[in-house]
C-alpha cells in the first residue's frame, strides 16, 4: 500500500516539475541564499501511520518524496523535509533526532575492566611538590625570597617557596649539624625538578629564629636537596605568612606581641658564595699580604704545634663502592699528615661522608652522636651574629680570612685521643687533631681564636669560629690592621686559605649571612 502511495506522489512531482520552467544561474543563486519560506508540515507519529494504512482513504496521506540531486546540494527548505524526522530546515544527515539515537552507550563491564587494570594506590603514600632543590635551578633574574636565618643556632640559607607543599631540609645539612633524623610511617612522593623524590625521613622540632621570634619546624628530609631549608605552604599557612615578591618582603604575625612582622629579604646575589676578587691574582701582587706568604699555604704542613689549648673530651654506614674508594684515599692522606693513626681503642663511631659546599667533593666525618650523648657540654659562649655585626656600623673597608681546615689546627689531649676512635671498612683509627662532629669543638675553637686576637677583638677584628673579619674606616688604616692580624696568624702558626681571602672590599660576605657596606651593618 505504501509503495502505491509513493508511486502516485512521484507521478505528481514529475508533472509539476515538467510544467515549471528551469531557473537561470542567477535565480538559482538567489534561491540558495534566501531564507526558506515558512511552511509547516504535520509530523505524524509512527503509530498513527500504521493505523492510517488500515483505512480506505489512502490517497489523503502521502510520504514526502526524495528531492532531486540538484536540490540536495542546496540549503534545506520547507519544500523538502528531513527523511528522518519529517521536519524542515535541515538535511537528514544533520538530524538531531538521528544523532541522539546513535549516541554510543558505554559498556559497564569494559569500564570495570579498565579500572581493574590501573595501578593500586598505596594508602600510606602521600604526595608533595617542591619547585627548587638547588640554588642553581633558579634562573638569573628570577624573583625568589631567600635569606640566612639561624636554625638551632646555625646560620642557614632558608628559601620561602610558595610552590612547595611542605617544609624540607637537606640531608647533608642535617647530617653536618648532627640533627636527629627520624623515620615516618607514611612515604612521601615529592615532585621535584629533574625526577621525583621518595622519602620517609623527617627532622623534628628545629628552632627557626627570625629576628627576635622563635618558630619551630618539622622539615621532611630530601636526599638530593642543595638548599639548606625550604619553608613550604604548610608552615606559611600555619603562621599566616604573606609574601610580596616585588618589595621582597615577608609578613607574618608575631607570636609574642601579636603584631605583624615585616621582613625585607636581600637580593639573590647576596646568597651566592662570595666571589673572590683576588682569586686570579698572585699573592705577591697584594700589598701587606705579600709579606706573609707562609700564612696562606696550599695545604696544612702537618700536625699543628703544641698550644695552650688542646681539645679534650669529658665523659659523664654502610658505603657505596665509589665512597669506599674515596675513603681509602682520604684515610691515607690523613695518615701521611699525621692527623689520624691506627687505634685499638674500645671506643668506635661510624665514619661517613658529607658534601662540601664551597668546592664540591666529599669530606670524611664521624657520627659522634653516641660519644656526644655522654660528653659534658662546654659552656664557653659562642658570640651572637647580631652582636658581631653591631661592631661594623662605621666601617667602610673590609677583608675576610678563612682558616684552612680550622679544626685540624688544634691537637687533642693525649688521654682523650682514644675517645675519638672511628671504625671503617679498612680498620679502626683515632684522631690526633680535633675532628668535625664533636659536640664541644666549636667552643674550644672559639676559645683559641679569642685568645689569639684578644687585643684586637671589637677594635678592628671580629671572629666567628674559623672566620676572621677585619674592618677599618679607610684603606691606609686597613692595611695596618691587616698586617697585625696576619702577624698574629704567623706567630701562632695558624694557616689560612688564600682562595677564600677577600681583600680591601667595600662590602663582604661574612658567615654566609649578609652583606655589609658603607655606613651600615648587615643583618641576616
Amino acid at each position: 500500500m505504501e509503495d502505491r502511495l509513493r508511486k502516485a506522489h512521484e507521478d505528481q512531482r514529475r508533472k509539476r516539475l515538467a510544467s515549471t520552467p528551469p531557473l537561470s544561474s542567477s535565480q538559482r543563486q538567489r534561491v540558495v541564499q534566501c531564507p526558506p519560506p515558512q511552511i509547516c508540515y504535520i509530523d505524524m507519529p509512527q503509530q498513527q501511520e500504521q493505523h492510517y494504512e488500515t483505512q480506505q482513504h489512502l490517497s489523503s496521506y502521502s510520504v514526502p518524496p526524495h528531492p532531486p540531486a540538484s536540490v540536495q546540494r542546496a540549503k534545506p527548505s520547507a519544500k523538502y523535509p528531513c527523511y528522518n524526522c519529517g521536519k524542515t530546515g535541515h538535511f537528514s544527515k544533520n538530524c538531531l533526532a538521528l544523532q541522539r539515537s546513535q549516541v554510543p552507550v558505554p559498556v559497564r563491564g569494559y569500564q570495570r575492566q579498565i579500572k581493574k587494570k590501573g595501578p593500586k594506590k598505596d594508602p600510606t603514600q602521600k604526595e608533595g611538590r617542591v619547585h627548587y632543590t638547588h640554588m642553581d635551578q633558579i634562573l638569573e633574574g628570577e624573583l625568589v625570597l631567600a635569606s640566612t636565618f639561624l636554625v638551632n643556632g646555625h646560620p642557614t640559607v632558608v628559601l620561602f617557596d610558595s610552590g612547595a607543599t611542605h617544609t624540607f631540609i637537606s640531608r647533608s645539612y642535617a647530617t653536618k649539624h648532627g640533627y636527629h633524623i627520624d623515620s615516618m610511617r607514611a612515604k612521601y612522593h615529592i615532585t621535584a625538578p629533574g625526577s621525583p623524590i621518595d622519602t620517609n625521613q623527617i627532622v623534628r622540632h628545629l628552632r627557626l629564629c627570625i629576628g627576635t621570634e622563635n618558630f619551630y619546624i618539622d622539615p621532611i628530609v630530601l636526599p638530593t636537596q642543595g638548599i639548606d631549608t625550604i619553608l613550604g605552604m604548610d608552615w606559611m599557612k600555619e603562621h599566616n605568612v604573606l609574601l610580596d615578591i616585588t618589595s621582597r618582603t615577608v609578613q607574618m604575625k608575631s607570636n609574642k606581641s601579636g603584631k605583624i612582622m615585616c621582613i625585607h629579604l636581600p637580593n639573590r646575589k647576596h646568597l651566592s658564595p662570595t666571589v673572590n676578587a683576588t682569586e686570579a691574582q698572585q699573592i705577591e701582587k697584594i700589598p701587606v699580604v705579600s709579606d706573609f706568604p707562609d700564612v696562606f699555604p696550599e695545604e696544612l704542613p702537618g700536625l699543628p704545634p703544641d698550644r695552650n689549648v688542646e681539645f679534650r673530651i669529658d665523659l659523664a654506614l654502610r658505603m657505596a663502592p665509589d665512597e669506599l674508594k674515596e675513603l681509602k684515599i682520604q684515610l691515607q692522606e690523613q695518615l701521611d699528615k699525621g692527623f689520624i693513626r691506627p687505634s685499638s681503642s674500645p671506643w668506635g663511631c661510624p665514619a661517613l661522608f658529607v658534601e662540601k659546599k664551597d668546592q664540591g667533593g666529599k669530606r670524611l666525618c664521624v657520627d659522634y652522636r653516641p660519644l656526644n650523648a655522654v660528653t659534658i657540654k662546654n659552656k664557653y659562649p659562642i658570640p651572637h651574629i647580631d652582636i658581631l655585626f653591631d661592631q661594623l656600623a662605621r666601617a667602610k673597608v673590609f677583608s675576610k680570612i678563612d682558616l684552612r681546615s680550622g679544626y685540624y689546627q688544634i691537637k687533642i689531649r693525649e688521654e682523650d685521643i682514644p675517645k675519638t676512635a672511628f671504625s671503617t671498612r679498612y680498620g679502626l683509627y683515632e684522631y690526633l687533631v680535633m675532628s668535625f662532629g664533636l659536640t664541644n669543638a666549636p667552643a674550644f675553637f672559639m676559645y683559641m681564636m679569642n685568645s689569639v686576637f684578644m687585643n684586637e677583638l671589637d677594635k678592628f677584628v671580629v671572629v666567628f669560629i674559623d672566620d676572621i673579619l677585619i674592618y677599618s674606616k679607610n684603606e691606609k688604616e686597613h692595611e695596618e690592621h691587616l698586617r697585625i692580624v696576619l702577624a698574629r696568624l704567623r706567630e701562632h702558626k695558624l694557616y689560612a686559605k688564600f682562595k677564600k681571602l677577600c681583600f680591601l672590599a667595600e662590602g663582604s660576605r661574612f658567615l654566609g649571612a649578609c652583606s655589609v657596606g658603607e655606613g651600615g651593618s648587615g643583618r641576616p
